[in-house]
Parts: structure tokens; C-alpha cells; sequence
């Protein structure tokens, strides 16, 4: 059996006892926070977080009643919004594969050993850091504010920041690839586009596919979501359909059916591949 000697062992205890202070500490002061933060966010809440928890089950019976009473309408309403939900879908497609096209690069210019011009390596992560830290909806209303309502001002503000998103996650991908084809490309003259193309494409593109697959995901949500800024899409009409409030609710609970189904249905088809990913490459 090993013994410390006394000097080391006490200052083994020391750092311990300052570790736990320092966490102990830090958790006082996030709890001080989120207790803070919930008290002045009930304060400035219309009805008080408390004495609306009572009532937080209304909504859905509301729905529920309204949906029962027309529940042979309710396979109707999924095929009338049906086009919307595809319009959902198509913006979260189109502005995954165009962040995932951005991120791909900045990802790429901004990897050590990887990098077109390596001194400015910092300014295009920050540049993914604004992109990442500005939300979805304040984009979007901004666009809509000066592009109109639609699908085009939800398609830029997601592709933004999955350009950011992605590109944080492509970026950590980039650092373990080998290094030997990109400098044997090198050796033949080959140009900075064709080597990261040839040499470190093919190594990183089934974690690109997989990481992309997983914000495809997010998107669907995320452009639900815009919809209700009237960014287009079945958010669109689910925001008309709760607005009308009871007697449209049947159509509500249709809009919400085919966005469980879709989200399921997604995340179960997004898992499989990844996990088909996972375990090719593993072989």
C-alpha cells in the first residue's frame, strides 16, 4: 500500500476542501439567480405564475371538448393542412442543407491546421458565435418587418444560425482528421478548395450527415415555431386556428396531430440513420 507523504497528502486535502468550496459557492449563487430571475419574471407576469398553476390543465380540456364534439372533422382537417405542414418541412429542409453548406465552410476556415488564412481563424468563430447566439425569432421579425410575411423570411432566419450551430460542431469534427492527405494533396500543387474537398471531406461527411440529420430535426420545430410570427408554415395556421379560440379548437388539436406524427416520425427516421452511421464506422 502506497502512503503520501504528510506535506503532499495535506495539500491534496487542501485543494479537495477549496474545490467543494468553489462548487458550493457557485451552486449558492446560480440558486440566488434562478430564484431572483423567477421572482421578477412572476412580478411582470399578468396573472402570477402561482395563481395561474391551478388553471394550467383549461387549455387542453377547452380543446378537447371542442375536438370531441367534431371528431369526424378532425381526418378532414389533416388532409386541408396537410400542404401547410409540408411548407414546415420544406423550410426546415432547405435551411438545414443551406446552414450545413455555410457551416461546412466556416467550420473548415476556422480549424487549426485546416484554415485558407489561419491569422483571422478567431474572427470567422466569432462570426459563428453571432450566429449562434441570435435567436430564430428575432431574425425572422426583423426579415418579416422588411421582406413581408412567408416561408423566406423563416428560411434565412434558420439557416443563420444552423450556419453558426453547425459550424461549432463541423469545426470539432475537423480537428481530429488525419492530416497526411491534405499535405500529400499539397505536395502535388493541389489548391486549398480541392484538398479540404479531397482530403478531409470524405473523412468527416458521415459526422457531418449525422450532426446535420440532428438539426434537421430542431428546424422542423423551429419553423412550427416561426410560423406564429407569421413566418408561414402550420404555425401559421395553428396561431389562426387557437386565435378563433372555441369552435376552431378541432382544428387546433388536427394541426397538433400532424405535428406529433411528424416530429416522431423524424427523430425515429433521424436516430436509425444515425445509428447506421455509428456502427459503419465503427467497422
Amino acid at each position: 500500500m502506497t502512503y503520501l507523504p504528510t506535506d503532499t497528502r495535506s495539500h491534496y486535502v487542501a485543494l479537495v476542501r477549496r474545490k467543494r468550496l468553489y462548487g458550493g459557492l457557485t451552486l449558492g449563487i446560480f440558486a440566488l439567480l434562478m430564484i431572483s430571475g423567477f421572482g421578477l419574471a412572476n412580478d411582470r407576469n399578468a396573472g402570477g405564475f402561482w395563481k395561474g398553476l391551478p388553471n394550467i390543465f383549461d387549455f387542453p380540456a377547452a380543446v378537447w371538448e371542442d375536438t370531441a364534439k367534431h371528431l369526424a372533422e378532425v381526418p378532414g382537417h389533416l388532409v386541408t393542412y396537410f400542404p401547410a405542414l409540408m411548407e414546415t418541412i420544406n423550410i426546415a429542409a432547405v435551411s438545414t442543407l443551406v446552414g450545413a453548406i455555410l457551416g461546412t465552410v466556416l467550420s473548415l476556415l476556422s480549424t487549426r491546421g485546416l484554415a485558407r488564412w489561419p491569422a483571422i481563424i478567431p474572427f470567422f468563430r466569432r462570426i459563428m458565435d453571432l450566429m449562434r447566439a441570435i435567436p430564430e425569432i428575432v431574425i425572422a421579425l426583423m426579415l418579416i418587418f422588411v421582406l413581408g410575411g412567408g416561408p423566406v423570411p423563416a428560411m434565412i432566419a434558420i439557416a443563420f444560425h444552423t450556419s453558426g450551430a453547425l459550424g461549432k460542431l463541423f469545426s470539432e469534427v475537423n480537428e481530429n482528421v488525419d492530416l497526411k492527405p491534405v499535405e500529400g494533396l499539397a505536395s502535388v500543387g493541389a489548391k486549398w478548395g480541392q484538398r479540404m474537398w479531397l482530403g478531409v471531406i470524405p473523412q468527416v461527411a458521415p459526422n457531418y450527415f449525422s450532426y446535420a440529420l440532428l438539426r434537421f430535426e430542431i428546424n422542423v420545430r423551429a419553423s412550427a415555431i416561426l410560423g406564429f410570427v407569421g413566418a408561414g408554415g402550420i404555425g401559421y395556421e395553428l396561431k389562426n386556428a387557437m386565435s378563433w379560440g372555441q369552435g376552431k379548437y378541432d382544428e387546433a388539436a388536427a394541426i397538433f396531430i400532424l405535428l406529433f406524427l411528424t416530429i416522431v416520425a423524424f427523430d425515429q427516421l433521424s436516430s436509425h440513420v444515425r445509428n447506421r452511421l455509428i456502427s459503419e464506422g465503427g467497422h
